[in-house]
């Protein structure tokens, strides 16, 4: 192997295993979020922040490493947005479990259904950054499991605020639904920002093949 083709392995070794470190860390903290999603507290809160906190982490180290880097297996571009749209994905985790504890929003069947949904975008995330180097296309195959529960998640959104404004009758009802649709709203920006991440997948895997 020459020298050049050792370090850019090297190279590829450190950015894809960032990569895929920041996104099992983003599933764990939207497991958590599935897991209290009924019964949010500050315990719950604080066990997602800890996550955020150790996925914000991998992502400096990854900004980093491409400040230090002039040459990189992947375009510099798609590393920073991939990891700048992983990173969103948790910190929307983070904002909605902070706001169904503040605003007192239980969850609902809607609710439910969106963020096991987007958990499932993450673990496709993950496996995607797993196959990335050595089998792209099948990174690709991954990327384009996340878009298609991406758009199942836009469905579900709609139909929960449509029966949101279906229920509020008065005001003490639409107070309530005001609150739970910006719950909502965080969850389907975190499938969005899924949706953003799979797209740079998949413009790498039409670099690579």
């Amino acid at each position: 192997m020459s020298f050049l083709n050792f370090f850019k392995n090297k190279k590829e070794d450190v950015f894809i295993s960032l990569l895929i470190q920041q996104a099992e860390i983003t599933v764990e903290g939207i497991q958590l979020l599935q897991e209290c999603i009924h019964h949010p507290n500050e315990e719950s809160i604080e066990q997602i922040r800890a996550k955020e906190y150790e996925a914000d982490e991998i992502r400096r180290i990854l900004i980093d490493e491409l400040h230090n880097t002039f040459v990189t297996p992947i375009d510099r571009e798609d590393i920073f947005n991939l990891s700048l749209n992983v990173d969103e994905m948790i910190d929307y985790a983070l904002t909605a479990v902070q706001e169904m504890n503040l605003l007192e929003v239980d969850a609902d069947e809607h609710l439910e259904q969106m963020v096991a949904l987007v958990r499932q975008e993450a673990e496709e995330l993950a496996m995607a950054m797993q196959r990335l180097s050595a089998n792209p296309r099948v990174a690709g195959d991954h990327a384009q499991r996340a878009k298609k529960m991406e758009n199942e998640v836009e469905r579900i959104y709609r139909l929960a605020i449509a029966d949101l404004f279906t229920k509020a009758k008065d005001f003490k009802p639409l107070m309530a639904m005001l609150r739970r649709r910006e719950v909502y709203r965080h969850v389907a920006n975190m499938s969005d920002r899924a949706d953003d991440a799979a797209n740079v997948v998949g413009m790498v895997v039409m670099k690579l093949t």
